[in-house]
């Protein structure tokens, strides 16, 4: 594990400037508490970031380049074809207030009331809400806990795909932490064209992986770009989940448009400040990224060896990517309420199981938790000894 606690700046947060206002995360829950619980990094954004936007200020606030902004879209498809989409068509492009309305979108477009909709379970909640409050139903499909990581259950897959027109994939996987590897994507897209189905990729994490591998888009194969919608967006990689924005990318312009359409006037459009955001991440983030990305890396390192030594009875899969980890509590007395434990006890605030597969799944990941460890060591350490302490007090054998 490399040591980068003595000289990053991430490890010397102030939680008393974490804890504003309009903080969602902070301020939730009582003062001391400590939150890991939404998907939101501790650390300050880029400096380029942030001079984009100081200059952006000083411009007037008029409508922005609501058709399109071109050197967002240029700077965006150069990143799109080193994971495999090359080639978009000119109105391949389009942008959203985030990535939600997007998973939204898809649903509303390629799928009819009552229809199943096919997604891998634990999921981004999201996935289950766009399904079920557009009166879908959900045919989830169980990952599989191997001794390995997580795996997907092939047959259910396919058992689960018959009589359905649409799949949602989380690609990397949250919040399991999974990149799919080369081959599973190749057996995913034969059982999409077998299916005859579309597919909407949530690639929003992409930028967060630990493989030290190239992405692969889902639809990096020609095979399935004229029936893949893929989402991403800045707001994860870079911590700027309150300049709503996103992407929906694709070969099939046609299916774009569809997808697009079906939202109507109710999705609205990306902000002028999120437009100036993502432009300053893609032309000078990278360094950024990649040294909070190292940092993250040695976060979580630090996380699994500090299960392995103090609460060995918990199960874990190191994640591939993101910086959220998926925990198995199952074995402790108290699983059947282990957020409220966790809040109560320990003073730790996490996501609990359930909310990752609620309907017809949520019993089977009670007792799992989703812990969010993009936050200084210290503050990681102490919300782990909080926890292991409480945890102890009623440790299974």
């Amino acid at each position: 594990m490399t040591d980068t606690t003595s000289r990053n700046p991430r490890d010397t947060l102030d939680v008393s400037a974490l804890r504003h206002p309009d903080s969602l995360k902070w301020t939730l829950y009582a003062e001391d508490v400590i939150p890991m619980w939404v998907a939101d990094m501790d650390y300050p954004v880029a400096p380029p970031i942030m001079a984009a936007l100081r200059e952006r200020l000083e411009q007037g606030l008029g409508y922005a380049q609501l058709r399109g902004d071109r050197r967002l879209t240029s700077a965006l498809s150069a990143k799109l074809a080193a994971q495999g989409l090359t080639d978009l068509p000119d109105d391949g492009v389009t942008f959203l207030p985030g990535v939600v309305p997007g998973i939204y979108a898809a649903v509303h477009a390629l799928t009819s009331p009552g229809e199943p909709v096919v997604t891998m379970t634990p999921v981004y909640h999201p996935f289950h809400l766009a399904i079920t409050q557009l009166g879908r139903r959900v045919a989830g499909v169980p990952l599989r806990d191997a001794e390995q990581g997580y795996e997907i259950n092939w047959a259910a897959m396919d058992a689960a795909s018959r009589g359905s027109r649409l799949l949602l994939l989380c690609h990397p996987h949250n919040p399991t932490g999974r990149v799919w590897t080369a081959e599973e994507l190749r057996r995913l897209r034969d059982l999409v064209l077998a299916r005859d189905l579309f597919v909407m990729s949530d690639e929003l994490h992409a930028d967060l992986r630990f493989t030290g591998e190239p992405f692969e888009a889902f639809a990096a194969d020609p095979r399935v770009q004229s029936r893949t919608i893929t989402l991403t967006g800045p707001c994860k990689a870079f911590n700027t989940a309150g300049l709503g924005i996103g992407a929906m990318i694709s070969h099939n312009a046609a299916l774009l448009g569809r997808v697009r359409g079906a939202a109507g006037g109710l999705m609205g459009h990306e902000s002028a400040l999120s437009i100036t955001m993502w432009r300053a991440a893609l032309a000078e983030g990278g360094p950024w990224l990649e040294e909070t990305l190292a940092y993250l890396q040695d976060n979580r390192d630090f996380l699994s060896a500090y299960l392995r030594e103090h609460l060995p009875w918990v199960r874990f899969h190191v994640p591939e990517a993101t910086y959220l980890a998926w925990l198995d509590l199952r074995a402790h007395p108290r699983a059947g309420d282990i957020q409220a434990f966790l809040l109560e006890e320990a003073r730790v605030a996490i996501h609990d199981g359930p909310l990752f597969a609620p309907e017809g799944f949520g019993a089977q990941y009670q007792g799992f938790i989703r812990l969010n460890f993009a936050t200084s060591r210290e503050l990681l350490r102490e919300a782990l000894d909080r926890m292991a302490a409480a945890l102890r007090r009623d440790q299974p054998a």
